[in-house]
């Protein structure tokens, strides 16, 4: 079916009690190996496209790439746009058919983020997509942005943002971190609860990648219903090309080589699905989404 807004995939996750892959591709086989998993494990999935992502390939490119393989897919499939820093680009996004789009502003003062994420609610609102919005730097690289302290979320500033914004999902800086963890992650457990509770917002957890299963669970009890995942993503997608060639030296046939890497890439994905609760979600919630 056609690609559907993130805002009810999210808040049917977060009544049922799990969470929703979000996977950023790099190209159009790693966008098909997404929907492929979902398919496999009848679940929904979040395909969200960075910045530099867009900018390599163009807008046109990407939601054509998407049109075409969500339109016969019988689970819902979420085309999302992953830390929008700028503005031109995230209107573009809701101009083009992304069916999700996040305004990241959070390195700006609390009002100005406030604002300008104001502005594309009321956009997105029109278009009938949902917004994911941040307040709080996540430490760590993304999409070449560095942070390198975390600055948590205050939950007054969270409910205040919650309340003005109808947000399809909340971003908050709750002690992950984007790209490997180099020690122990110090997540906040009891501020992710705090925040649930006073926002009742579907939470995104950036940072998935290399978190335990025994807090991913965690976060999905307390409320976070979206869950990314890219560093993780990344790796694969060169190991795949890699391993390949070390097993077999002189085999340049390029279509076996991207189908080993396409094979690897897909069975990540149905373990990050599966780990998150989506399996056998997806029938259930189309119905509600379509």
């Amino acid at each position: 079916m056609p690609l559907v807004n993130l805002k009810p995939v999210l808040r049917e996750a977060k009544a049922k009690g799990y969470a929703v892959a979000a996977f950023n591709p790099v190209d159009y086989s790693s966008m098909k190996a997404m929907i492929k998993a979902a398919e496999e494990l009848n679940a929904p999935v979040i395909i969200q496209s960075s910045a530099k992502t867009i900018k390599h390939y163009g807008h046109k490119a990407i939601i054509g790439w998407m049109r075409e393989l969500a339109a016969d897919s019988p689970v819902p499939v979420v085309l999302h746009l992953d830390h929008g820093k700028d503005l031109d680009m995230i209107k573009k996004c809701v101009e083009m058919g992304w069916t999700s789009v996040m305004i990241d502003w959070s390195d700006k003062p609390f009002e100005t983020n406030l604002e300008a994420s104001r502005k594309i609610v009321e956009l997105a609102t029109a278009a009938n997509i949902g917004v994911e919005a941040e307040i709080g730097e996540i430490h760590g690289v993304e999409d070449d942005m560095v942070v390198d302290a975390v600055h948590y979320t205050d939950p007054n500033e969270a409910e205040r943002f919650c309340r003005e914004l109808d947000l399809a999902a909340f971003a908050a800086a709750i002690g992950t971190a984007h790209g490997y963890y180099k020690g122990e992650p110090n997540v906040k457990f009891d501020l992710i609860g705090e925040i649930n509770r006073r926002t009742n917002t579907p939470m995104a957890l950036h940072g998935g990648t290399g978190l335990s299963d025994e807090i991913i669970q965690k976060c999905i009890k307390l409320g976070c219903a979206k869950i990314n995942i890219s560093t993780n993503l990344k790796h694969v997608f060169i190991d795949g090309f890699v391993d390949y060639h070390k097993a077999k030296p002189t085999d340049y046939e390029p279509l076996r080589v991207l189908t080993a890497q396409f094979d690897a890439l897909k069975q990540l994905f149905k373990e990050k699905i599966a780990q998150f609760g989506g399996t056998n979600r997806g029938t259930e919630l189309l119905a509600k989404v379509a």
